[in-house]
């Protein structure tokens, strides 16, 4: 029994959540049905009313046509008294008796008709200041409503903007590292390339200068074969002199 009592008591605490998050979300759509239900059940208070001043008003013009009634048999008396004729001023004292009976009654009830006119207007009256407050403060709470919606609008563009913003300045940033590194490369490549150009330039040069050997062509090729055997050296390091058998067999 306590484990069903429990489960009873989680379903109604998740139904009174559910209908309390249904309420705040329907917050200003309630209120507003609540300010109409007011409107309507002062109007059906007016309507009320109308209807007891009419019945207040129906019961005045009887009220006053007794007290005519009561004048006029009172004069009755008055003048069959006068004339001693009791048994008549009797008769009509009896009638005019039942008419202040029923002007007192009369008389009782236009009272409690005054004083449930007088309660109905001031009811009628606070509830229309009560309303028109209402209004009022439900007109200021929209307001404040679509201001905030609007902050909150601005807000989320902002955060999204400046999301924007930041995955931008990353792409600049990476943009700028990858043309630092190229322009780093293209420096070493000119000073490479630079640096291989003067090499090449003193290689040029020192061939030139007969220093280093250079490349050969067809003009180096002659000049080797058209410049004087080198002569041999003796062994104390003066040339040895050619012998006339080998230069006539060479001949």
């Amino acid at each position: 029994m306590a484990i069903w009592t429990k489960i009873i008591t989680l379903f109604r605490g998740a139904a009174h959540e559910a209908g309390t998050a249904v309420v705040d979300a329907n917050a200003m759509r309630i209120l507003d049905q609540e300010v109409r239900d007011a409107q309507n059940a002062l109007l059906r208070s007016r309507d009320d009313l109308a209807k007891i001043m009419a019945q207040r008003k129906i019961a005045n013009d009887k009220l006053n046509d007794k007290k005519a009634k009561q004048a006029e048999y009172s004069n009755y008396i008055r003048e069959a008294l006068a004339r001693d004729n009791r048994a008549l001023a009797q008769e009509v004292a009896t009638k005019l008796a039942t008419i202040e009976a029923d002007i007192a009654t009369e008389g009782k009830i236009i009272g409690e008709f005054d004083n449930s006119i007088a309660k109905l207007q001031s009811s009628a009256r606070q509830a229309e200041t009560v309303i028109t407050r209402l209004k009022q403060q439900i007109d200021t709470v929209k307001a404040t409503e679509s201001v905030q919606r609007a902050q909150a609008a601005l807000a989320a563009q902002h955060a999204g903007t400046g999301a924007k913003l930041g995955t931008a300045l990353d792409s600049l940033e990476r943009i700028k590292q990858r043309q630092t590194e190229r322009a780093a490369q293209l420096e070493v490549a000119e000073e490479l390339a630079q640096a291989t150009g003067e090499d090449a330039d003193l290689q040029r040069r020192l061939a030139q200068a007969g220093i280093v050997p250079g490349e050969s062509s067809a003009e180096s090729i002659l000049a080797r074969f058209e410049s004087p055997a080198p002569k041999a050296l003796n062994h104390d390091g003066t040339p040895q002199l050619s012998q006339p058998g080998v230069a006539s067999k060479t001949s």
